[in-house]
């Protein structure tokens, strides 16, 4: 299982509409990604740190999980180029990938 992070991080100036990313950004991702994706869930930063009260260091951060690298590919090979054109539709983070295996 592979788990595909998209992480957006947090700064002073960073904008992320939440509204747009839950209820359009995420229809076009499930649109692309198809059945592909066994599974995706999308966290909001809350705070970060070992003092309450400091900011988070992402502002969001989304998570998708496929069986193998293969199906990833397939799910990205004729939709990415359109997810990517969406993004400043709901922010100016630069987005920072990492796909990484699951061991648990």
């Amino acid at each position: 299982m592979i788990k595909v992070s998209v992480l957006y991080k947090n700064s002073p100036d960073a904008k992320f509409d939440f509204d747009y990313f839950m209820n359009s950004h995420v229809n076009l991702l499930k649109s692309v990604v198809g059945d592909k994706a066994k599974s995706m869930s999308v966290d909001q930063g809350m705070g970060g740190g070992p003092a309450p009260g400091s900011p988070a260091p992402f502002i969001a951060m989304a998570h998708l999980y496929f069986e193998n690298m293969e199906d990833f590919g397939a799910a990205m090979a004729s939709g990415s180029e359109t997810i990517m054109n969406d993004i400043p539709n709901y922010t100016n983070c630069e987005p920072v990938i990492q796909i990484s295996q699951v061991l648990l």
